[in-house]
Formats: structure tokens, C-alpha cells, sequence
């Protein structure tokens, strides 16, 4: 079993009478539901999202009924996963409501422009700021500020630990307050911070800047996905986080050509290009931040408001998106978007050993490629290549990433599998490593500009399984920590990863990639292996005791169990 759900004892051609309502003791009586889809959604095709072409299920009939079976058509088992009295989309639920595949189509469709366009924005306004000081590097900013590379390097660190240390307490502030609110929040903090460093002196103030960047900008990415978890399923998910990856990755692109014009600026009022860059970036992501404030509802029922009277969806909009985020995700409807964490609930997902295993995948998978790409641009320059010649030659390699990273995601959605499929990135970077490890000492500069984008083009499977987490999460509670846990182990493998190449060892770093070599061979032999092993074993010990479980005895069992989430014996992992 390959993806995670809660299972229904509901036979797929049986009707129901009654389902409960979101008073405690009424039951409404609804009609036969013989006209509900029982298998999975199709996997997501380009064509299908990027031209509109109806995906094979709905080519048949697009005015058929697109509306999937669930445990709401139960009326034993509907009454355990109604959604909470304070969840704010409950007046929209509506378990009798049926749509069509055109109209589901086309609501995704408006969510995509509406929701999703400007939440990438927001993401490439992250990348855009984290990007800079690699543009920067290319300009003497170390010599300017008299740094050495350890001195960088302890830049990193401090940047990676300050980022890790904030996701947790961004993440409950971000479920306290809102994401929509905390979100806009966040980038305009950080973007103040980003044009300051037009002013940076030397060390120490080098340090500080890294410091406040890495704690401000820490949870963004984990807040992003609790945010679009309120619009998209979760077979949905996956496909939206690549794209943002993408829109990070076109934003370095754009980054480079505008790096290219404005590192020409050295001279300017005396002062240094890298400065110019700092100042004109920070701006630039600070008008990004005002204007998310205003971009960015709530909720899918809470798109009005005083400067957009009207809202984006209609009535019947409204019951489909917020009706069919239920039915694929029951668990999404047990807490109000702007209830903060008890410490009992954080703890609880705190010591949630099954993510454990994906908490290592973030520790360790990203350590091969990271530090080839953070000194790509002084690699660059210290073998011949000028300053804005190294800009430009840092685009084929982010473009073909761009491409191979959309190709994985959908490679995954299609043959729906994560654990295998996410161990591209190391099966593509370990001949790449090999092959820069035998380098001379002084090798051809296009030989190693070659060797380089091509480490660097790998398939980024950093998406896919930052939807694997929050699928088998298994409640916005713990969807909310364990999102953040996930992106603080990855936070702690970019601060290992800082430390792998040091001044001694340059310019080849022969001993650092021997160590990164190391570190790939143990990710593509033991750790996605066995993450796959260990959640095959966990479905199949839990299908031991539920399938033997009568009808009755299961409805005791939710009745009076007090597991949450990914804890119950119906919940099964996505692997």
C-alpha cells in the first residue's frame, strides 16, 4: 500500500440513511450514494493541468459525478470524524453535496490562479533572499569584508541554526494567528533585514545579518504547506509543492541575469555591486510581502473582505472545495485555522515515532549535492572564470533542475510511490561525486564547470517528501510540528553540510567528497530501503487488527479511542 487513508468499512455499493450534522444528536436522512467514485484519483498528467485536458476518468463524461466515497457516507462511522463545532468552514460541509468532474476541474483551476500563483511568488521571494549571498560571492564580497571561507562557512551554519531553531516556534505562532497573516509577516521582517546588508562592515555584522535572516525566515516553507493544505487533497499536494520548487528555481534564473546587471554597479556612490544587490533584492521581496497580506484568505470561505467585496468562489464553490478537502482528508476538519497547539497535542506529535524514519531522509538526503552547490560560484571563479561569466553559468544547471525535478514528482504521483522514487536525487548525484573526486589537482575549467552543472541538475525530491510527511501526519496538529520537525532535520543537514568542505582542503576538496560519497552510498543502501520496509511493516501490522475487526468493534473502537491522527488503527502510511 503506497498511500495513506483512512479506511471505511463501507461497502462501495451499499446506501446509507443517515449521517450526522454538526449538531451532536441530529442524523439527516440522504439519498442512495451508489453514484459515488470508489477508486483513487488519477495521478496528475502535465498536459492535463498545463493545456486543461480532462484526465482519463473524467474524458468519458465530464458532467459525471467526480465526488469520492468516504467515511461520511457511513452513518456508523461518519459521527468520529465529523469536523469540530470551531472549524470555520463547517457551514460549507455538506456530506449529501455532489459535483461533476467539470466543475471540480474548473474550481482546482481557479484555486491554482487564484491561491497557489501567489503563494509561489511568496516561495520565490524565500529563495530570492537566500540565493543572493552565492550571487554576492561572485563579487569579492568575501575579500571586501576581509572573510575567509570558514568565516562563510560559519555564516552558513549560523544562518542554518538560526532557520532551524525558529521552525517549531514559527509554526505555532503560524497556527495561532493564521498562516494567511503570519506568512506576509514573515517575508516583509526578513526582507528589511535582506536590504540592511547593504550596509554590512565586516564579520561581525556578517554573523548578525545571517543570524536574523536564518530566524526569520525559519518555518516559512512548513507554514506554506499547512496554508495550501486547506485548498488542495492530498494526491493534489505533491504536484503544487514542485511547482513552487520550480518558481524558486526560475527565480534564481531571473536572480542571475538580474545579479549580472547589478553587480555592474560596483563603483556606484563608491560602493561595491554586492552591496547595490542586497539593497535592490530586499526591496523587491519587501513590496512581495506588503502585498501578500492582501492576497492571501484565510480560508476557502473566507475570500471576502473589504477590498475584494465579491470574494473568488461562489456559493456552490465554496461547498465543493471545502465538502471534497474532507472527504479526501477527514482529519483536516478537527481544529479552527487559527487555534494554536496545547502542550499535550505538541508533545504528542513531538514523540510521534513513525515520521522518525522521514526526519532521517531530511537529516541526510540533501548532504551530497549541498555543498557543490553553495561553492558552485567560488568553484567557478577560482579556476578561471570571471565574475559575470560565473553568474551565467550558474542558469543551464537550475534549468535542468527545474526539469528534472518536475519529472520525479510526476514519476511519483504516477506509479504512486515515494520511497523509491525520492532516492533519484542520490542514485543521480553519487557518479558525479565519483567523478569530481578523481579530478586533477588543476583541472579544465569546462570540464569542471561540465562535472558541476551536472551534480547540480539532479531530480530535487525535496517536494515529494514534504508531502509525504504531511500526509502521514495524519491531523492538522500534528501536521503542523511534524512539518516543522521534518524541514529542521533538513535544516540541520545544510549545517553538516557547511562544514564538509573547509579552506584546508581546497580547491578540489578531495576529502570532503570523499565523505559526501560516503554519506550518498549510505542513503541509496540503507535509509530509503528501510523507510519503505519499515512502513510496509507498520500498514500490515495495523491491517492485522483492524481487518479482523467487526463492524461493531471498530465503531466501539473510534467511540472510545483516544489515538489522534496517524495513531489510529484505520490510518494507514504513505509509502
Amino acid at each position: 500500500m503506497a498511500g495513506c487513508r483512512m479506511l471505511s468499512s463501507h461497502s462501495p455499493t451499499s446506501s446509507i440513511s443517515k449521517v450526522p450534522g454538526p449538531v451532536d444528536d441530529t442524523k439527516s436522512v440522504i439519498s442512495e450514494t451508489d453514484d459515488l467514485v470508489d477508486k483513487e484519483p488519477p495521478p496528475i498528467r502535465w498536459t492535463s493541468w498545463l493545456l486543461r485536458r480532462p484526465n482519463a476518468a473524467e474524458s468519458s463524461d465530464p458532467d459525471a459525478i467526480a465526488t469520492r466515497r468516504s467515511v461520511y457516507d457511513d452513518p456508523d462511522l461518519a459521527v468520529h470524524y465529523w469536523p469540530k463545532a470551531n472549524y470555520e468552514n463547517l457551514h460549507r460541509f455538506d456530506p449529501k453535496a455532489r459535483w461533476t468532474y467539470k466543475e471540480e476541474q474548473a474550481l482546482v483551476r481557479k484555486i491554482d490562479w487564484k491561491v497557489m500563483l501567489w503563494a509561489a511568488i511568496s516561495f520565490s521571494a524565500l529563495n530570492l533572499d537566500r540565493s543572493n549571498i552565492s550571487q554576492a560571492n561572485s563579487d569579492n564580497f568575501l575579500p571586501d569584508l576581509k572573510l575567509s571561507t570558514d568565516d562563510f562557512n560559519l555564516g552558513n551554519s549560523i544562518f542554518r541554526l538560526a532557520f532551524l531553531c525558529a521552525e517549531l516556534p514559527s509554526q505555532l505562532v503560524s497556527k495561532r494567528v493564521g498562516p494567511d497573516r503570519w506568512i506576509p509577516t514573515q517575508i516583509v521582517l526578513w526582507s528589511i533585514v535582506t536590504l540592511s546588508q547593504f550596509w554590512l562592515s565586516g564579520r561581525t555584522s556578517f554573523l548578525v545579518c545571517r543570524a536574523l535572516l536564518g530566524f526569520l525566515q525559519g518555518g516559512f516553507i512548513p507554514d506554506l504547506v499547512l496554508y495550501l493544505s486547506y485548498f488542495y487533497t492530498k494526491n493534489e499536494l505533491p504536484f503544487r509543492l514542485a511547482l513552487f520548487w520550480m518558481s524558486a528555481s526560475v527565480c534564481s534564473i531571473l536572480a542571475s541575469f538580474m545579479a549580472f546587471g547589478i553587480l555592474h554597479m560596483r563603483g556606484v556612490l563608491g560602493r561595491a555591486g554586492w552591496r547595490w544587490l542586497f539593497l535592490f533584492e530586499g526591496l523587491i521581496t519587501l513590496v512581495i510581502g506588503l502585498v501578500t497580506f492582501i492576497r492571501m484568505p484565510p480560508s476557502p470561505t473566507q475570500t471576502k473582505t473589504w477590498y475584494r467585496p465579491k470574494g473568488w468562489f461562489t456559493e456552490r464553490e465554496e461547498v465543493i472545495a471545502v465538502s471534497r478537502i474532507l472527504r479526501d482528508d477527514p482529519t483536516k476538519g478537527d481544529m479552527h485555522n487559527r487555534e494554536g497547539l496545547t502542550i499535550k497535542r505538541l508533545w504528542t506529535a513531538v514523540c510521534d515515532y513513525d515520521l522518525w524514519p522521514l526526519y532521517i531522509i531530511g537529516l541526510l538526503f540533501g548532504i551530497p549535492s549541498s555543498p557543490p552547490g553553495t561553492y558552485l560560484t567560488l568553484s567557478l571563479k577560482n579556476i578561471g572564470f570571471k565574475t559575470f561569466q560565473t553568474n551565467l553559468l550558474t542558469i543551464p544547471s537550475t534549468v535542468a533542475g527545474i526539469i528534472t525535478m518536475f519529472v520525479i514528482t510526476l514519476i511519483s504521483e504516477t506509479v504512486n510511490d515515494r520511497s523509491w522514487v525520492s532516492m533519484a536525487q542520490d542514485l543521480w548525484t553519487l557518479p558525479f561525486l565519483v567523478a569530481l573526486y578523481l579530478l586533477p589537482a588543476k583541472p579544465n575549467q569546462w570540464v569542471y564547470f561540465g562535472l558541476a552543472s551536472g551534480l547540480l541538475s539532479y531530480p530535487y525530491t525535496h517536494p515529494i517528501q514534504v508531502g509525504w510527511c504531511s500526509r502521514n501526519s495524519g491531523a492538522v496538529a500534528s501536521r503542523t510540528v511534524n512539518a516543522s520537525l521534518y524541514n529542521m532535520f533538513v535544516q540541520a543537514s545544510a549545517i553538516v553540510a557547511a562544514q564538509i568542505y573547509r579552506a584546508d582542503d581546497a580547491p578540489r576538496y578531495r576529502r570532503g567528497n570523499r565523505t559526501l560519497i560516503i554519506i550518498n552510498c549510505v542513503n541509496i543502501l540503507v535509509v530509503y530501503p528501510a523507510t519503505k520496509l519499515y512502513y510496509v511493516w507498520r500498514n500490515r501490522q495495523r491491517a492485522k487488527v483492524w481487518d479482523t475487526m467487526t463492524v461493531q468493534e471498530r465503531q466501539n473502537y473510534l467511540s472510545t479511542t483516544t489515538d489522534v491522527g496517524n495513531r489510529r488503527l484505520d490510518f494507514r502510511f504513505a509509502h
